[in-house]
């Protein structure tokens, strides 16, 4: 699967993105906001990361900035199952912008063009969780249409070796378009 925003394309990772990966995510500031990073992130993970299948009801992608240069890796977004959720539980959205590129704006047009994705794949909710010294994914999820549901739990952090807490929102999706149901036969 590929997606196409206004000034993003999001692709599917492949193995020869290990080094470009690295260089992006090897930076703490980025790192220390996720939950199954770790820190020091290491080729290795960059290595399985890049490798990893596509789950067709949890897609991630590589989040690129086309140019006259090519395109150039600049995070990644992504569906992932709440491995902590009661069973069926809406899928987690999950996001990460290198450094270099924050303030842009990137993180919420990538997240916007995967959740128009998750409806068609057939979620109705989508879920998210931030640690609350990062409010900055706060004010994204915000503009995407989240809402706080004021839950703060525990969250596990490979980078921060432990857990911090974090704060859970929610997402209802409008069901995609289907362009017979409301069709009309003139007799």
């Amino acid at each position: 699967m590929f997606i196409r925003s206004e000034r993003l394309f999001l692709r599917p990772g492949w193995p020869e993105d290990w080094a470009e990966l690295f260089d992006l995510i090897d930076d703490e500031a980025v790192v220390r906001h996720l939950a199954r990073a770790p820190w020091p992130y290491r080729a290795e993970d960059a290595r399985a990361f890049a490798a990893r299948a596509q789950d067709g009801h949890h897609p991630h992608f590589f989040v690129t900035l086309p140019g006259a240069e090519g395109a150039q890796l600049i995070g990644c977004v992504g569906l992932m199952p709440d491995e902590h959720g009661p069973a069926g539980a809406p899928p987690l959205l999950g996001y990460w912008i290198a450094r270099s590129h924050w303030g842009r704006g990137f993180a919420t047009e990538a997240a916007r063009a995967l959740l128009s994705l998750a409806a068609t794949l057939g979620h109705r909710r989508v879920a998210a969780r931030h640690f609350l010294d990062n409010p900055a994914s706060g004010r994204v999820l915000a503009k995407l249409g989240f809402r706080s549901t004021g839950e703060i739990r525990p969250g596990a952090s490979l980078a921060r070796d432990g857990v911090a807490p974090t704060l859970g929102y929610a997402l209802d999706l409008d069901p995609p378009g289907n362009c017979d149901r409301d069709r009309r036969i003139a007799a």
